[in-house]
Formats: structure tokens, C-alpha cells, sequence
């Protein structure tokens, strides 16, 4: 370890909200076993606040989709390239790259070429993508560090040295969840049904699938006297794109109660939530709210996905893969999932109306949904982020010690 008259710089690539959130807790760690480090490369507010200097918009690296990613290709080439010589010139103690493994692996396999330390933080999804990708993870990454207790085992098989370190959102929710306090928190009656309604964090999300999730509501409140609808937006950019998307619609008597942020809260208010696959799907999970599951990319992204075969699963909410990965069954379904031209208004709707009507289902799903959290929490005492630190520390000491010899 670095004598603390020193100060090393540890560089950290973060590619949007979600890393960033993981890059502040990471910083907050490593400053236990680097007290005097340097944390600098791309990342967004809530790393800047731990002191982190950030050398590139974060927004940049924010693209989801194979079409998107190939659209801004020569910015993402160029900008790549610059930082990779700056990282080279700069000589890091490591670079840790938090998941945006388009860009990230790229950079990784480049700077470990060099002899700069490389860390993965948060594992791709070698499980649902082809499983041969981990082995190309490992021409990139000294170290993956994996948020499933399912992935590392699935590195081992390639030689790959991977880390389970726990899922920081499991930290964050209780294992038994009380809508009570989400619906005080904000202003809801506690004896109405109510319905969180999160239809992607990305403007791209939004385009694609905004208009048919707030149809999809307008059908629900329809059907269910007294509805509560409660819309989080990721940011204010994400709230204005949804009041847009509300005036354009019918002006009937759906009165959602539109917010920038709490999305934690909704979901903890809600009976059910209709929601984009994604991150926020674990969030439900963890939050135990039963929901229906969503989703649309383009349609160059999608043709290509499939003629490529580049999908080796046939599920895509990560509730339903880690109940398969966790041994409850093959075939376990415990959220409806509705991709692609499935992805209707009418179909969201009528998913969202069974579970409703089910409380029975909704009692299964939740003791199911319990099971899991625990799963995720595993035999990890303490933080997610303290765990990726000394995973990230004992890399670094290892290879000073072998420096030495």
C-alpha cells in the first residue's frame, strides 16, 4: 500500500447515473485504504461531490442499443483514444471501469496492454449475451467485480478472476418492505390502490415507449376505480419529456402524480409497478412490489440481436433470471414480460390488471421476491461498495509486493 505522503491517482470511468451512484460509494471506500489518492477519468455529480475530477461529460458515454452506439462511433473512437493517452501518460495506481462495457472494455484492454492495473467494475451479462465474452472480459480486466453470486463461477470456467461483492441496491432496501411511510412520504391515501408507473431513465426510453406506458396506465385507472398513479422522472430533462408526453395524450381524467425523483418511494408506495427491463426491475424486486415488464429497442437493434443470435436467453427481467440462476426453476416466471411487438399498450395493461386482481399471485411474488434479496445479500457483511474496495486494494497490493520481489 502506498505511503500516504504520496498521492496515487486511481482514475474511474463511469458511463451513466447508476455508475455514478457506484463511483461515489467507491470513492467513499477506497479513501479508507488510500487516504491521500487522487480520483479522476469520467464520471457525473455524485462523484464530483466525493472530490472526484472528472475530464469528460459523463452524458457522453450514455447510449444504450447497438444502432445508438454505431451512430455516435467516431466520438466515441476519438474520445477513447484521448483518454487512453492521457490514462497511459498519467500512469494510474489502477483504473477501475463501472460497467458500460461498450466503451469500458475497450479502454481496459488497451491501458492492461500498457501494464496499468484494470478493474471491471460490474460484470456484463454473460449469462443472458454469449457466455465466450467472459473470456474476452479477461483480456481486458486484471479483475471482474460481479453484483450475482451467479457470475463468478461462470468466469472461473474461462480462468477469469472475478469477485462477487454483493449488489449495492440489496444494502438499500429493508428485507421486509412498509408501503406505509413511501405513501405518507408522498401524500398518498394508504387504503387506494396505486400504481408506479417508470417507463426508462434514457430520452431514447422515452421515444420508444413513453406514449404506450401512459396508454397502458389510462387503461389500468379505467378499470380500477380510485387508481393512484405516481410517475418518477430520472432527472428534469426525463420531466419534461413526460409532461410533453402527458398534454399530447387524451385529456381524460387521468391525474398522475408526476415527480422528478423517488423512485424508490413509488415503488414502495405502489400495490404494482409497470416498469422498462432494466436496473429499476431489481429495484421492484427488492422493493417486493410485483410488476409487468416492458420493453422496446430499436429495430436495427433488435433485427441484429437476433439474426446474430447474440441472445442465449429467454428471459430478460432480471427477477426472472436470478430466480432461475438461484435454483427456483427453469421455467419460473415470476414477472410477466412483455418485449418488443409484444410490448402493447392493451398487453401492459391486462398484465397489470391480473396482478391487481390477484392478491394471492401478489403474496407468492413477494415471499419469492424476499428469497432473492437474501440471495443477493449473501454471507457479505457490510456494504457493497466496501467489498469492491478491498477487492480493488488487494489487486493493487499484490502487484506492488510482486514489484518488489
Amino acid at each position: 500500500m502506498p505511503d500516504d505522503k504520496e498521492s496515487p491517482l486511481i482514475a474511474i470511468i463511469a458511463g451513466e447515473e447508476s455508475g455514478d451512484q457506484l463511483g461515489a460509494d467507491l470513492i467513499n471506500a477506497l479513501r479508507r485504504f488510500y487516504p491521500n489518492a487522487r480520483f479522476a477519468g469520467i464520471g457525473g455529480t455524485r462523484m464530483q461531490e466525493q472530490g472526484f475530477e472528472s475530464w469528460h461529460d459523463m452524458r457522453q458515454l450514455s447510449l444504450f442499443g447497438f444502432a445508438e452506439v454505431v451512430s455516435h462511433l467516431p466520438r466515441l473512437l476519438r474520445l477513447r483514444k484521448e483518454l487512453v493517452a492521457r490514462l497511459i501518460a498519467e500512469k494510474p495506481l489502477v483504473v477501475i471501469g463501472i460497467d458500460a462495457p461498450d466503451f469500458n472494455l475497450g479502454v481496459e484492454r488497451r491501458l492492461k496492454e500498457a501494464g496499468i492495473l484494470t478493474v471491471h467494475y460490474v460484470s456484463p451479462s454473460i449469462w443472458a449475451w454469449r457466455e465466450n465474452r467472459a473470456e474476452k472480459i479477461g483480456h481486458s480486466a486484471n479483475r471482474v467485480l460481479c453484483l450475482f453470486p451467479m457470475e463468478p463461477p461462470i468466469y472461473a470456467k474461462h480462468g477469469i478472476d472475478a469477485r462477487f461483492v454483493g449488489h449495492p441496491l440489496a444494502d438499500r432496501f429493508p428485507l421486509v418492505s412498509d408501503r406505509i411511510p413511501a405513501r405518507r412520504t408522498l401524500q398518498l391515501p394508504l387504503d387506494v390502490p396505486v400504481l408506479a408507473v417508470l417507463p426508462g431513465s434514457r430520452a431514447s426510453e422515452l421515444e420508444r415507449m413513453g406514449a404506450i406506458f401512459l396508454d397502458a396506465a389510462r387503461r389500468v385507472a379505467s378499470a380500477l376505480p380510485g387508481l393512484r398513479i405516481v410517475i418518477p422522472a430520472a432527472n428534469t430533462r426525463m420531466l419534461a419529456t413526460m409532461k410533453t408526453l402527458l398534454a399530447r395524450g387524451p385529456h381524460d381524467e387521468m391525474m398522475p402524480i408526476l415527480m422528478e425523483g423517488h423512485a424508490h418511494d413509488a415503488m414502495l408506495a405502489a400495490d404494482v409497478v409497470l416498469l422498462a427491463s432494466g436496473t429499476a426491475t431489481l429495484e421492484a424486486m427488492l422493493a417486493k412490489r410485483p410488476m409487468v415488464v416492458g420493453y422496446r429497442v430499436s429495430p436495427i437493434s433488435y433485427r441484429i440481436a437476433r439474426t446474430l443470435k447474440m441472445l442465449k436467453t429467454d428471459v430478460y427481467a432480471l427477477p426472472n433470471i436470478l430466480a432461475r440462476a438461484c435454483g427456483m426453476g427453469s421455467k419460473v416466471m415470476l414477472v410477466p414480460e412483455l418485449m418488443q411487438d409484444n410490448c402493447t399498450a392493451g398487453k401492459l395493461a391486462d398484465a397489470t390488471l391480473s396482478l391487481f386482481r390477484d392478491s394471492e399471485r401478489r403474496g407468492a411474488i413477494v415471499a419469492a421476491f424476499e428469497q432473492l434479496h437474501d440471495i443477493l445479500r449473501g454471507d457479505l457483511h457490510g456494504h457493497a461498495g466496501d467489498h469492491a474496495a478491498a477487492a480493488i486494494a488487494e489487486l493493487v497490493d499484490a502487484k506492488s509486493a510482486a514489484a518488489k520481489h
